[in-house]
């Protein structure tokens, strides 16, 4: 019976543990079920990430919020608009002013007075925001309201934050939890400099060396290859790439794919990724066509190659000949959107990196994408 007891309590762990490295900010409200699930086990959370990753864990009555490292430059993730478009740096800027209000704002304020504090704040930071009578800053700005909403720091009571983008003149009254709003920046912003030193505290080592460093990058990146460490993290992978394997799988249901270029973890339940490859939709259907014939043509036999200039279009405008009746419109009639889409979809999940040369190259596990062949 212990037995029992003791698998159904790792199963929940696990579960948490999940759900937290899916949603680092986690609510009562965006997950009414499975909250409480963290809350029992915050103890044992906490430590484990902490011995597993560095990573800090808060708990609160409604929130739990899972505080990662950064990863280094090129090493984050996004923020995408509901479109998919991601957010530009005008977005980001305005993501940062807000917040920063927002830490000390009153519980209610209007969307107008929220936007009078975000540009005198704008001011004190030697920031000019632009002109507000400009659509292209309310667009940005309504961004940035739209993704604090989703987080939770803002709750609209009357009226709706989108009607801005349209109407300078439009109002809402919000409601704001400044617990989450402080909670959510996890970099050292106090003692960085500049956004270059942010980014490099974020991701500085901790006192763990090598293992917390190769640990953060396997679960937070779809491929870690052996040429991107260092000399000791390619040393301390190499000794405990095993033992890892265990670890991952025991504590996240992850199994750990190992070759002589790298490591990939891959989750069979398909739910931890932010970005879903392959996946339905022009862009993955047509990079995934585009992976096999660049697998086939280029690199038969595994490893990576530079791709020919030119090959990427060429295929991409046969494969768009082929497909055009089922492909989004808005692709196949921007063959330059529909390439600069499935490149960097290819880019981010590590299957494709900019050559030194401009032109781009095919990395090693592109192979695990190669067509199969059957024969009768």
């Amino acid at each position: 019976m212990s037995g029992d007891l003791s698998a159904e309590l790792a199963a929940e762990r696990r579960a948490a543990a999940r759900l937290l490295m899916r949603h680092p900010l986690v609510t009562v409200e965006t997950h009414p079920e499975d909250f409480p699930l963290i809350r029992r086990h915050a103890d044992e959370l906490a430590r484990q990430f902490g011995q597993l990753l560095g990573y800090r864990l808060v708990v609160e009555p409604g929130f739990a919020r899972l505080f990662k490292a950064g990863l280094g430059t090129g090493g984050g993730r996004r923020l995408e608009r509901a479109s998919g478009a991601p957010f530009t740096p005008r977005t980001y800027a305005y993501l940062a002013l807000v917040l920063s209000v927002l830490v000390t704002a009153p519980e209610q304020l209007l969307l107008s007075e929220l936007v009078t504090r975000t540009r005198a704040g704008a001011a004190e930071a030697g920031i000019d925001p632009g002109d507000p009578g400009r659509a292209v800053e309310r667009r940005a700005l309504v961004a940035a309201l739209k993704q604090l909403t989703e987080w939770r720091v803002l709750a609209e009571d009357e009226g709706s934050v989108e009607s801005y983008s349209g109407d300078g003149d439009a109002e809402a009254l919000l409601t704001v939890d400044r617990e989450i709003a402080r909670r959510l920046v996890s970099g050292p912003i106090g003692r960085a400099g500049s956004p270059a030193e942010l980014i490099a505290l974020a991701a500085a080592p901790d006192h763990s060396g090598p293992r917390h460093a190769v640990r953060r990058r396997l679960v937070e990146t779809p491929v870690v290859y052996v040429a991107d460490l260092t000399e000791d993290e390619r040393d301390w992978l190499r000794r405990n790439q095993r033992r890892e394997q265990r670890i991952f799988e025991d504590a996240l249901g992850l199994d750990a794919e190992i070759r002589a270029e790298g490591v990939a973890l891959i989750d069979p339940e398909g739910e931890l990724s932010d970005v879903e490859f392959p996946g339905t939709g022009t862009v993955p259907w047509a990079a995934l066509l585009l992976l096999e014939r660049l697998v086939a043509e280029l690199a038969p036999q595994g490893g990576g190659a530079a791709v020919p200039d030119g090959l990427i279009d060429s295929v991409l405008a046969e494969l768009t000949e082929r497909h055009h009746k089922s492909w989004a419109a808005q692709y196949t009639g921007a063959p330059e959107l529909l390439r600069a889409a499935v490149v960097d979809l290819l880019h981010r999940m590590c299957l494709l990196s900019p050559d030194p040369d401009d032109g781009w190259r095919l990395l090693a596990a592109a192979a695990r994408y190669a067509p199969e062949v059957t024969t009768g």
